[in-house]
């Protein structure tokens, strides 16, 4: 079956169908409808079909030979999307991959499934009615915005391959994205934490995302070797997840941060010193008490627990939400305390580009989202401008006066 499009030339309407040579390379015929733009679009749908089934029956070579680009002639655009993941599995880290393999391997590819709608047959309105299903599954349209960024890059590798003439996403309009806002502790509340979650195995994760506003990965990422108490420093550079490959559960080791920003060098604080020291003096106690239970496969490790074992990130997120609950705290998120982090740290003066450093952001904008604003820094602004105001009608007043 052949495909074709409608293009406008000098004010004229023509079709543009794919056809391909012996090689399997595309090559669109172009074909005048002789129809002015103007008045003319639907007469000119029809006229395009009508130049297809001619094409269809007088054209020999219009499907590809058997090479690289014959395969994508009937394939499924379900099909499709699993070629592409797999093509950019090598290119990609672990985690952003477990994350794709999601959004394609998932509704994605039941949906078009069940469509059977091939790859060169896609239109920009199959993917609308896509994007409508997922919304009445109750979807939001950030995560919708993660299928469509998805699709469009899957496509736009089919354009550059010469497969489609043009990417149907460009055709459809932006998703709108409604913009996240993470919650924070305020400073009263996480001192209270911090005096909750002493002495407890917690209390390093969390003092770590609180003093640094580190990401979860990067809290169970770090190895001893990245702390240097001569120079007083700890470096981010490695960092875990936990997801499945092929089907199996386990953990992501990666040797590089989320972005080349989030690989920074920060000062080692005193607190966090002190309690790094303690954490290693009790994993050489651990060891001997345990003996040959004891898990070396870890050793490099900060954050393990008393049998040497990695933790997982699930567990962080779960024993953090059970101390706030069994300690009637305000309920947020493990990685809200790097907002929480980023907000103590402007409402204290510090310049956004070093919150931007010391959070590893690559986009000020990011650190804008992070650095919220709280009531009290709202009462601060209203203040500044009455008293600018006030200042400026006493001002007046005299002068009317005199």
């Amino acid at each position: 079956m052949l495909t074709g499009s409608l293009q406008i030339k000098k004010g004229i309407y023509y079709a543009v169908v794919n056809l391909y040579d012996d090689k399997g390379k595309r090559k669109p015929k172009w074909v005048s409808t002789k129809l002015k733009v103007k008045g003319n679009k639907r007469l000119a749908e029809q006229k395009l079909k009508e130049i297809i089934t001619e094409l269809e029956k007088t054209t020999i070579n219009n499907k590809p030979s058997d090479n690289t680009l014959a395969k994508y002639y009937d394939m499924l655009f379900c099909d499709y999307m699993i070629d592409w993941l797999e093509s950019i599995k090598n290119g990609i880290a672990k985690t952003t991959y477990i994350g794709y393999s999601q959004v394609v391997k998932g509704r994605l590819y039941s949906y078009f499934k069940e469509k059977n709608i091939k790859l060169l047959e896609l239109k920009p309105i199959h993917i609308t009615e896509f994007y409508e299903h997922l919304s009445k599954i109750v979807l939001s349209n950030n995560t919708i915005k993660h299928y469509n960024a998805n699709i469009s890059k899957a496509l736009k590798r089919a354009v550059i391959k010469e497969v489609i003439p043009s990417n149907p996403i460009d055709k459809i309009d932006n998703i709108k994205e409604k913009q996240f806002i993470g919650d924070f502790f305020t400073l009263e509340e996480l001192e209270q934490l911090m005096n909750i979650i002493k002495g407890k195995f917690i209390e390093l994760p969390i003092l770590l995302a609180s003093y640094y506003g580190l990401r979860r990965s990067e809290v169970i990422g770090i190895k001893w070797n990245a702390i240097d108490f001569k120079e007083k420093t700890i470096t981010i550079k490695h960092t875990v997840g936990y997801g499945k490959i092929n089907g199996v559960s386990q953990f992501i080791f990666e040797d590089k941060t989320k972005n080349e920003s989030s690989y920074r060098t920060l000062p080692l604080i005193p607190l966090v010193e002190e309690l790094l020291l303690r954490h290693k003096e009790k994993q050489k106690e651990d060891k001997k008490y345990f003996g040959n239970t004891y898990n070396e496969q870890y050793k490099d490790y900060v954050c393990r627990n008393d049998l040497g074992e990695l933790i997982k990130p699930g567990y962080i997120t779960q024993k953090f939400s059970e101390i706030l609950s069994k300690n009637n705290l305000r309920h947020i998120r493990f990685h809200d305390l790097r907002h929480s982090c980023a907000t103590l740290l402007r409402r204290n003066g510090v310049r956004l580009e070093d919150i931007q450093l010391w959070l590893g952001h690559s986009s000020y904008q990011t650190t804008l989202r992070y650095s919220h604003i709280d009531d009290e820094s709202n009462k601060n602004s209203a203040n500044v401008i009455t008293g600018l105001f006030e200042k400026k009608q006493k001002k007046e007043q005299i002068i009317s006066v005199q």
